[in-house]
C-alpha cells in the first residue's frame, strides 16, 4: 500500500496535461473530501505509479496512437496500485469490434469487416465505416456502394461497419453517464452542418438536458453488458446512445477515458469524486 492512502493521480495526455475541460470542478470536489489529487501524462517516465493509492484514467486522449503501449502501460500501472476499471476492461473496450459481443443488448448493428466492405454495404445500405481502435470519429467514411469513391479514403487499418443512423442527423446522440453503478446525468451532441460526427472539435453541440427514464434503463442494462466481459462491475462508463426505429440503441460503451464533459456538467464531478473516495475507503 502506498504511503499517503489519499494519494490519486488523474491520468491524461500531453495535449491535455492540466485537466479535461472542466477539471477545476473535478479538482475542487477532491480537495473537499480532503484527497490529495494531481493530473499527470500516462506516458511520463517520471511519474511513480507505485506511490499513488489509486489511478483513475480521464482524459488519456492520444491512446488510440499507441494502443499496444496504453496497454503494457496499464497492466503495468494496475501491477502496483488501483487503477480503476483496469487493464482487463481497457482490453476489450478499446476495441469496437465488442459491439458485436452484447447479446440482446438493444444496439447500433455492427459487423467487423475483413477486407472487402461489400458484403457490409449490401446488408447496411448507407454503411458508416471506421476503425476499430479509434476515436473522435478519425478514419470514419461513409459509403453506399461497393465502388463509391469516399472508399479511397478509408484507413489501411482493421475496420467495422454500421448502417447510417439517419436520427443523428436531427437528433444528434445522448450520453448518459454511469459512475460507481449510479446513473448521474445525460447530455446531448448534435452533429453541425452536414457532419454525422457528434464531436466538439468537428462543430457539435453540446447540452445537458433531463435524464429520461427510457436512457437511464438503457444505461443500466448496458452496464451490466459491460460487466460480463470481465465477470466484475465496471467502476464508471458513458454509454452513447442513438435512435433506431423508434427506440434506443447503444452506439458505443465508453469505459476507457469518456469525457465527463464537466464545463457543460460541472456536477458530474461530485459523483465522480464519491467513486474515487469510495474506492480509497475500500483500499
Amino acid at each position: 500500500m502506498p504511503s499517503d492512502s489519499k494519494n490519486v493521480l488523474l491520468v491524461s495526455s500531453r495535449e491535455w496535461a492540466a485537466g479535461e475541460p472542466g477539471h477545476e470542478a473535478l479538482d475542487a470536489e477532491l480537495a473537499g473530501r480532503g484527497i490529495d489529487a494531481r493530473w499527470v501524462c500516462w506516458d511520463d517516465p517520471a511519474v511513480d505509479w507505485a506511490d499513488a493509492a489509486l489511478v483513475a484514467v480521464r482524459a488519456t486522449w492520444d491512446y488510440t496512437e499507441r494502443p499496444i503501449d496504453f496497454l503494457e502501460w496499464a497492466r503495468d500501472v494496475g501491477a502496483v496500485t488501483r487503477l480503476l476499471n483496469g487493464v482487463d476492461v481497457f482490453a476489450w473496450n478499446h476495441d469496437k469490434a465488442y459491439l458485436t459481443r452484447l447479446g440482446e443488448l438493444p444496439a447500433v448493428p455492427t459487423r467487423v469487416v475483413d477486407g472487402d466492405v461489400a458484403e457490409a454495404i449490401a446488408e447496411f445500405g448507407t454503411t458508416v465505416l471506421k476503425p476499430r481502435v479509434g476515436a473522435g470519429g478519425d478514419g470514419l467514411v461513409i459509403a453506399d456502394r461497393p465502388d463509391d469513391p469516399r472508399l479511397a479514403d478509408l484507413p489501411a487499418t482493421p475496420l467495422i461497419a454500421q448502417p447510417l443512423v439517419e436520427s443523428i442527423r436531427t437528433e444528434g446522440e445522448v450520453s448518459v453517464f454511469v459512475l460507481g453503478g449510479e446513473v448521474v446525468a445525460q447530455i446531448r451532441k448534435v452533429p453541425g452542418g452536414a457532419e454525422i460526427r457528434a464531436h466538439e472539435h468537428r462543430g457539435a453541440r453540446c447540452f445537458a438536458e433531463p435524464l429520461g427514464e427510457e436512457n437511464r434503463a438503457l444505461a443500466l442494462r448496458a452496464f451490466e453488458a459491460a460487466a460480463a466481459f470481465t465477470g466484475r462491475p465496471l467502476d464508471y462508463a458513458r454509454i452513447d446512445m442513438l435512435r433506431l426505429d423508434d427506440g434506443w440503441t447503444v452506439g458505443e460503451i465508453e469505459a476507457i477515458e469518456p469525457g465527463l464533459y464537466l464545463d457543460v456538467l460541472p456536477d458530474n464531478a461530485r459523483p465522480f469524486a464519491d467513486l474515487v473516495a469510495k474506492s480509497l475507503s475500500a483500499l
